[in-house]
């Protein structure tokens, strides 16, 4: 907000190069010739690569999953004999300048042999090109569709959208000759390390990963991608310091997508609209490769393990696959798998209260899972932790005044207007550790995270954690939390920028996993930091160490506030010892390191209910009204929840009824500048409003959750069903996303 924020374009070291990328203008073809000497000519260009000098210096990304069904695939450094979608990168160009390496880049000649190409899901499947399939089956699925009074069968669709973060995508690196040092703009600085290092055959003490300010990620810069590799080899190359940063374009071509993915489903419910049974299949279309670190498998398989929501499904029966197609890779993207399992329920649940004839905030009633029936296994088997939906959805009703929206909806519809109301409740997974990620198979998250705090002698503190922020506010909340502990004014505590030398390893921001990340970690090392304080201020002050009170900087004695001492008196104790030493059992410093492997997943959720009006002469959707009550447990710094909810609402709004990246049957992309891939605008979102309902976890320090994906993951349902019961006069529905305009006029 101050200009004083230094991100990845910001940096620059002497002798610096700057790297462009030359890419592939065809989906699938084999790579016959890449004739680089015209580039090479120009004045201040260092170095060309292809394939072929990478080849025995860099190794492709190869992302593991432990499961049967997993076919792998590697995604070199640069093109190798093939690109396998438009925008793949086949050369890269280091010039003096960004400009200049924009230009050399113009000349690098390939040579493409034109193959066939997959651009559609169909054609995936039909050509068995499966990167992924798994199936599950709970309960007596054929009993329950046998017995049922209403049975509901649909198809929905989820186009593809781009994560599109305000920053795009950056690296820089910087061989010494002996160690590489990079900074990045990521999400998972010890994931980046682990794989560079082993795409470089580095040991991972010599690779250093710096995370500066980075200006939004949304899953996209948790992944680790060629270019990655590419720009850290042509350090080591050259010797020299090198440069990339994306342009949007590239961002829009070639940085991993997300959502794209069909579900056929089938809901069974007896005559009073009770679920008794589901049945789906999650096809994904996977791009060209796995994505490193969570493979293309992490949509369909979260899309069908969330389907069930917070609901009681007895009997459930999934099959999820991802395939390959010639475009991008999926990955991850704010609410990855959960917005469209969410979509897909919410749906149905409509259509169900249709068909049974009950309005669609009683059906949720008689579907919720009660407050007092936690801890409670899915249908799917997730553990749901903790959860208060029937309170959540009575709180979100009464803040609209539903019954009053429905008198004003059949009042407007009397007089021609298509006004819709849509409810969604959903429940999400977040802070997952590591015995989640090896239930899923995934072998290259290591799921625990680590912060370290050191109150130095001048009573000064500072926190290196392991994951970074992308604009979420963890430094805010951190120092929050630690000076709560500690005693000390919030402007006394620094939270600095993730170093993998200079700070614990972990894995990274992601999953919204920051708040329990940062109470497990660094709440429990000022906790450790905070007892020494106490003991040796107990010492100085000649008092039970359960006496000691520390408060706004200052070290007190219960009941006696004249008996005080300044904690940075003693700090000062703790690194340069008074005569006669320290008491038995405390060592100089005051300094703790905390490992914490989430025991989660946690679950939060909230209800949303959305209120639209549908132009039937142009299709145009207006959003009226906007409210919603979250839970995610208690609230550490509530301006930053409501920033979160606001933020990703938005998102949700723009996947509801503006966002796709579109393809044509070649592979060509269609949406390649922000002319074409149409994001919201300050003019597209509402006044949101916002309650809260806090059930704590049982599992979590605090019994915090994580919250920072549920807008995304709620708003596009709400949306959906109320501009379905909208147009539902005029003979519509909606079963794809984005909305489109065009299918809903009269």
């Amino acid at each position: 907000m101050r200009g004083r924020g230094r991100y990845l374009d910001d940096l620059a070291l002497p002798r610096m190069l700057w790297v462009a990328f030359a890419r592939s203008p065809h989906a699938h073809a084999r790579l016959a010739r890449v004739d680089t000497a015209a580039a090479r000519a120009l004045d201040g260009v260092a170095a060309v690569v292809t394939a072929a000098e990478l080849r025995g210096v860099a190794r492709p990304l190869v992302p593991r999953l432990a499961d049967a069904g997993f076919t792998p695939t590697a995604w070199p450094p640069l093109a190798d004999g093939v690109v396998r979608f438009c925008g793949e990168a086949v050369a890269a160009v280091a010039a003096a300048s960004a400009s200049l390496a924009a230009d050399a880049r113009e000349r690098v000649a390939a040579a493409y042999e034109p193959l066939p190409v997959l651009a559609s899901l169909d054609a995936a499947l039909a050509a068995g090109r499966v990167l992924f399939r798994r199936g599950e089956r709970r309960g007596d699925v054929d009993a329950a569709f046998a017995r049922a009074a209403h049975v509901v069968r649909e198809t929905f669709e989820h186009g593809r959208c781009a994560p599109s973060p305000l920053e795009p995508r950056g690296v820089l690196a910087d061989w010494d000759g002996e160690a590489l040092t990079v900074w990045a703009s990521t999400q998972t600085p010890s994931i980046l390390r682990t794989a560079l290092a082993a795409a470089l055959d580095l040991p991972e003490p010599r690779v250093r990963v710096i995370a500066p300010d980075v200006g939004g990620g949304f899953g996209l810069k948790m992944h680790v991608f060629p270019e990655d590799v590419a720009v850290a080899a042509l350090a080591r190359l050259l010797g020299r310091p090198v440069k990339w940063v994306e342009e949007r374009r590239e961002n829009l071509a070639a940085a991993s997508q997300a959502r794209e993915q069909r579900m056929e489903v089938e809901a069974a419910a007896d005559a009073e609209g009770r679920l008794l049974a589901l049945r789906a299949r999650a096809l994904s279309d996977g791009g060209a490769y796995h994505v490193f670190p969570l493979t293309g498998a992490l949509e369909p398989l979260g899309s069908a393990g969330i389907l069930p929501g917070p609901y009681r499904t007895p009997a459930y029966a999934y099959e999820a696959l991802a395939v390959a197609t010639n475009k991008p890779p999926l990955g991850a993207y704010r609410g990855v798998g959960m917005t469209m399992g969410t979509f897909v329920m919410e749906r149905v649940l409509d259509l169900l209260a249709e068909r049974v004839g009950l309005d669609p905030a009683e059906m949720r009633r008689r579907n919720l899972i009660p407050r007092d029936a936690y801890p409670f296994t899915s249908a799917s088997g997730m553990v749901y932790d903790s959860g208060d939906f029937p309170g959540a959805l009575e709180q979100a009703l009464a803040a609209v005044d539903y019954e009053r929206l429905r008198e004003e909806q059949r009042a407007a519809r009397a007089g021609g207007r298509c006004l819709g109301i849509g409810l969604a409740c959903y429940t999400e997974y977040t802070g997952m550790g590591a015995e989640v990620f090896r239930r899923r198979g995934m072998e290259d998250v290591p799921g625990v995270e680590a912060a370290t705090v050191t109150m130095d002698a001048d009573g000064a503190v500072r926190c290196a954690v392991s994951f970074p922020s992308q604009g979420q506010g963890h430094a805010t909340t951190i120092a929050q939390v630690v000076a709560d502990r500690l005693g000390v004014p919030l402007e006394r505590v620094r939270v600095l920028p993730v170093d993998t030398h200079a700070g614990p390893g972990g894995s990274g921001t992601f999953g919204s996993r920051g708040t329990v990340a940062a109470l497990g970690s660094a709440g429990a090392a000022a906790e450790l930091v905070r007892a020494r304080l106490q003991a040796l201020a107990g010492h100085l002050l000649e008092a039970a160490v359960a006496d000691v009170v520390l408060a706004e900087g200052h070290a007190r004695v219960r009941g006696f506030p004249d008996r005080a001492v300044t904690l940075a008196d003693v700090a000062r104790a703790a690194h340069a010892p008074p005569p006669g030493g320290l008491p038995a059992g405390l060592e100089p410093g005051l300094a703790a390191t905390v490992h914490f492997d989430p025991p989660g997943p946690t679950f939060s959720g909230a209800v949303h209910v959305a209120v639209v009006e549908v132009d039937p002469e142009t299709g145009r959707v207006r959003i009226l009204r906007y409210a919603l009550v979250e839970d995610c447990g208690p609230l550490v710094n509530p301006t930053i929840v409501e920033g979160q909810i606001h933020g990703a609402v938005a998102q949700g709004i723009g996947e509801a009824l503006l966002e796709e990246v579109v393809y044509d049957a070649d592979g060509q992309l269609l949406t390649g500048t922000l002319m074409d891939y149409a994001l919201p605008k300050a003019g597209d979102v509402p006044a949101i409003e916002t309650g809260h309902r806090e059930t704590p976890s049982p599992l979590m320090p605090g019994g915090v959750k994580g919250m920072g994906e549920g807008g995304t993951i709620g708003a596009p349902a709400a949306i959906a069903n109320a501009v379905a019961d909208a147009v539902r006069p005029l003979g519509r529905t909606v079963c794809r996303l984005p909305i489109r305009a065009a299918e809903l006029r009269a």
